[in-house]
């Protein structure tokens, strides 16, 4: 126990000086977004991909969320502003690609006019370059804005308070004590489980996209070495032959799923922290949600929130 809580403490003072390394030799990580040309660019992906999964990563991160809590300890107003513009990426974010609902109701009806009236086998979409696919590549594209609803408005829902949420005892007890069980639950449920859906789906996510394959076991040494034969293999293999070819866009979309809902759980907390600070009266405090249109719509959904 003890030996666990030294190694923390390391990592977090260690964490200032990771991250002004990062800055400092920002080449070393970042110059293979200029091309593969070189060793050294290899190399570079291979440390993005071995630190993107990283302990140093996590605990740069972990910092900067400790050290805006702290600040927000001494300056409740500082704290707030955070807190709106967190809510505020996670709604922009959401109402955007809330509209992919719209392109799949559409896109479904091309495809049933084309194959059931026109008898097309194919679909081209585009002004100047056209992309020209088999109808089954266009059915199977639908899944993707599924996804992307899914994964990118998580958080915008979470905001809404759209989410189901079983209830046990949370709506028997007080205003302050449903704010500490939301903190509670946020440290040991919410973040805990972004952590690991990152760590998954960051390995899951590389290892269709380049070969040598990286392993979340693989030391950064080993990644180097392995970087010697690093080239771009990105995984076009669908489930049929004229299907749908570009299923890394799914690995792509759960690391930002976990990105997302990691990035929201520092707003939950301190959110939750304000409001059992400042008491009833800052509940939904600077909140920015949608109006649903009717008088009877929005009183369903108070009820619901508060039982």
């Amino acid at each position: 126990m003890l030996d666990g809580l030294v190694w923390a403490l390391q990592n977090l003072v260690l964490a200032f000086f990771n991250f002004a390394n990062a800055l400092i030799n920002w080449d070393q990580w970042m110059s293979w977004t200029g091309g593969m040309e070189t060793p050294e660019d290899k190399q570079a992906l291979m440390r993005f991909i071995y630190y993107g999964g990283s302990t140093e990563f996590f605990f740069v991160v972990f910092t900067l969320f400790l050290v805006i809590f702290l600040v927000g300890l001494w300056s409740r107003k500082f704290l707030w502003g955070v807190v709106i513009a967190l809510e505020g990426f996670a709604n922009g974010i959401g109402r955007f690609f809330a509209w992919a609902g719209i392109l799949m109701v559409i896109q479904q009806i091309l495809i049933v006019f084309n194959q059931r009236i026109f008898a097309t086998p194919e679909i081209s979409l585009g002004f100047g370059s056209v992309l020209t696919r088999d109808i089954s590549w266009w059915a199977e594209e639908l899944k993707l804005y599924n996804a992307m609803i899914v994964a990118l408005c998580v958080t915008y829902t979470f905001v809404q308070g759209g989410h189901v949420r079983v209830d046990l005892i949370y709506s028997a007890i007080s205003f302050r004590a449903k704010r500490l069980v939301d903190m509670v639950g946020c440290m040991i449920f919410m973040i805990p489980a972004a952590v690991l859906t990152w760590m998954y789906g960051w390995y899951f996510l590389w290892r269709h996209l380049v070969v040598p394959k990286p392993s979340a076991s693989d030391t950064l040494d080993r990644l180097i070495a392995k970087a010697r034969a690093l080239r771009w293999n990105v995984e076009t293999i669908g489930f049929s032959p004229n299907g749908f070819d570009a299923y890394f866009l799914f690995k792509v979309l759960l690391v930002a799923y976990a990105g997302l809902v990691f990035i929201h759980g520092w707003a939950f907390f301190y959110r939750s922290y304000l409001e059992w600070r400042e008491g009833p009266e800052s509940e939904h405090k600077y909140l920015d949600r949608d109006v649903l249109g009717s008088d009877e719509a929005e009183l369903v959904h108070a009820i619901e929130e508060h039982h």
